[in-house]
């Protein structure tokens, strides 16, 4: 797919199932912050779940006959080999898109993106210039294997916020309404239906935080702005571990790196990977139900 040239790091993608471009898609991403390993585990661990069920199931063979699941469960291979938060050229890919926040909104300084330089969080990147390597292979990979769907739901998993565990929609930019937001609404009915006892807290990204240059926020409006009726609906999704409260239940991972952003204990980060199998198998199975939810 690509490779970052700074360190070498390979950027893979998979596509498991039908080669249809029009089929109904679900794509599962992780590892936007090099820091945040966890994302990239429970993106590996699905992908091992669909991939050893559909040995046996012949169900499951059946369904990705018309449907598919696609993923790329590390964007940023340079950064997580050096325990960095952002690229190796020191940009926070998920502010590297070229919007900004809606002007009537109060962003929250640095940690919603600047452009004073690498040596800190949050870093933007050059205005105008290109997009990262990392970056421009996300958005070339949702366009080729996403835009084209009937049906398309992504999931970007992070961690390193909060409590809690929240599922978040567009926008990150603005905390005007989400084009979407009656499907938003409906699939998460279908979710608090499916899962009555699931742990996640729904809201908008802004309910949280505004961030300048959402990757996600960039892909859903060139998407809008660039596909056909016939190509149906788009709707990225993000999970939010809350990884407080990982360090409340063992401070001293505080005291590693990383430690503020991943399960260290063998058996939480077990648990982990458990937790979240049964919302990424909601959403595969919604991506190919739209009339279910829209």
């Amino acid at each position: 797919m690509g490779r970052v040239a700074e360190t070498n790091h390979p950027l893979l993608g998979f596509s498991i199932g039908s080669t249809d471009p029009t089929t109904p898609v679900f794509g599962v991403f992780g590892g936007v912050h090099g820091l945040e390993k966890v994302g990239t585990h429970v993106a590996l661990a699905f992908l091992h779940h669909v991939l050893a069920q559909a040995e046996w199931d012949r169900d499951l063979a059946a369904v990705l006959e018309r449907s598919r699941v696609v993923a790329i469960p590390l964007v940023n291979p340079g950064g997580m080999a050096h325990n960095t938060r952002s690229n190796p050229r020191g940009v926070d890919l998920m502010r590297n898109a070229p919007q900004d926040i809606d002007v009537t909104a109060k962003p929250l300084p640095l940690v919603s993106g600047h452009r004073l330089g690498p040596w800190l969080p949050w870093y933007r990147g050059l205005e105008n210039a290109p997009f990262e390597t990392e970056a421009q292979v996300l958005v070339d990979f949702v366009q080729t294997h996403m835009f084209g769907a009937s049906s398309a739901l992504s999931i970007d998993l992070h961690s390193g916020f909060g409590l809690r565990d929240r599922l978040w929609y567009p926008y990150a930019r603005t905390s005007a309404p989400f084009p979407d937001i009656q499907r938003v609404r409906k699939l998460r009915a279908l979710l608090d239906d499916t899962l009555p006892h699931h742990v996640y807290q729904v809201e908008s990204q802004a309910d949280a935080y505004l961030i300048r240059g959402d990757m996600w926020d960039y892909l859903y409006d060139l998407h809008q702005a660039t596909a056909s009726e016939a190509e149906g609906v788009f709707i990225p999704w993000a999970l939010e571990m809350g990884s407080w409260n990982w360090v409340r239940k063992n401070p001293l991972q505080l005291l590693t790196s990383g430690g503020l952003f991943n399960p260290l204990k063998p058996h939480r980060h077990g648990r982990t990977m458990r937790r979240h199998l049964h919302l990424l198998d909601f959403l595969f199975r919604a991506s190919r139900n739209m009339e279910a939810w829209t």
